[in-house]
């Protein structure tokens, strides 16, 4: 998973904005475009805001996607450890044009709003891990699960919002934990998909591998670096997925961890292309 060792890693190959996060911001620009289309899947043009909403913590920031008309399933999109920024826009409006109305919460507003990070190198470069750590720390199950069922309630709100669909819920590295977590908590949700999430098997009853339902479909797409150090996190969860009779897709891909998003170190575009079209296609029989 992405810890400080990793980061130190990653600062030793001279990754800094100049090298490596505009390179890879350009990349991401055609990786995460919405393949082609410049509108979403009814024809219309994919539209975004900055929204806010209460939770029993105070006001959640986030940033709402979604095809200008039409209602459409919602999405709960849960970033990574360096937060909101565009490489995670660019991902939001892609599955937005795909035809969904996705939310893309600040996971650490309790201490900050918006945009902390300019990109990954930005995070890695200035000491990001240090800085979110206190942060970071506020994120438990408890806290996450009152998180999550403040944004279903406020996509259950919205008129781009298809009501009668249940809602989706995705995260990278940290926010993996967190899909399970809101599925848990929330009946609306139907899918909980994590790509290179970190602490899915854990000591605790909160444990998220613990906390699998039959209801809900999971997609859970694991690096093969985090494998090889976690090796029978893989099988916790099979065991778990089938203890629960849970739909579920478990899977070590052949990629590191950080795969999927465009800015990371370890951006693999092909694996990424992989991973995207699971999470549409567990999508599509979820919701």
């Amino acid at each position: 998973m992405c810890d400080q060792e990793q980061l130190a890693r990653w600062a030793k190959q001279s990754l800094n904005r100049r090298t490596f996060g505009a390179g890879a911001m350009a990349g991401a620009a055609a990786a995460c475009a919405p393949m082609g289309m410049e509108s979403g899947a009814a024809g219309s043009s994919v539209v975004g805001r900055k929204v806010s909403f209460r939770t029993a913590a105070g006001t959640m920031d986030a940033e709402f996607f979604h095809p200008e008309t039409g209602t459409h399933p919602g999405v709960i999109f849960w970033p990574d450890i360096a937060g909101i920024r565009e490489a995670k826009r660019q991902m939001a409006r892609r599955l937005a044009a795909s035809g969904y109305a996705v939310l893309l919460v600040n996971p650490y507003y309790r201490d900050v709003s918006g945009e902390q990070f300019v990109d990954f190198a930005t995070f890695a470069a200035n000491k990001g891990f240090e800085t979110v750590k206190p942060w970071r720390g506020k994120l438990d199950a408890e806290a996450i699960q009152m998180d999550g069922r403040a944004a279903v309630g406020w996509l259950r709100s919205q008129n781009a919002v298809h009501k009668a669909a249940r809602i989706g819920t995705q995260g990278y590295c940290m926010g993996g934990p967190f899909t399970i977590w809101t599925a848990a908590a929330a009946p609306d949700v139907g899918a909980a998909c994590s790509f290179h999430g970190g602490g899915l098997v854990r000591e605790g009853e909160n444990s998220p591998h613990r906390m699998l339902n039959a209801d809900d479909h999971y997609l859970i797409a694991i690096a093969q670096n985090d494998d090889a150090e976690q090796p029978q996190a893989k099988t916790a969860l099979r065991n778990a997925a089938s203890a629960v009779g849970a739909a579920a897709e478990i899977e070590v891909y052949p990629a590191d961890h950080g795969w999927c998003v465009p800015d990371s170190p370890a951006y693999d575009r092909e694996a990424a292309e992989r991973a995207w079209s699971r999470l549409l296609a567990t999508y599509a029989e979820a919701l």
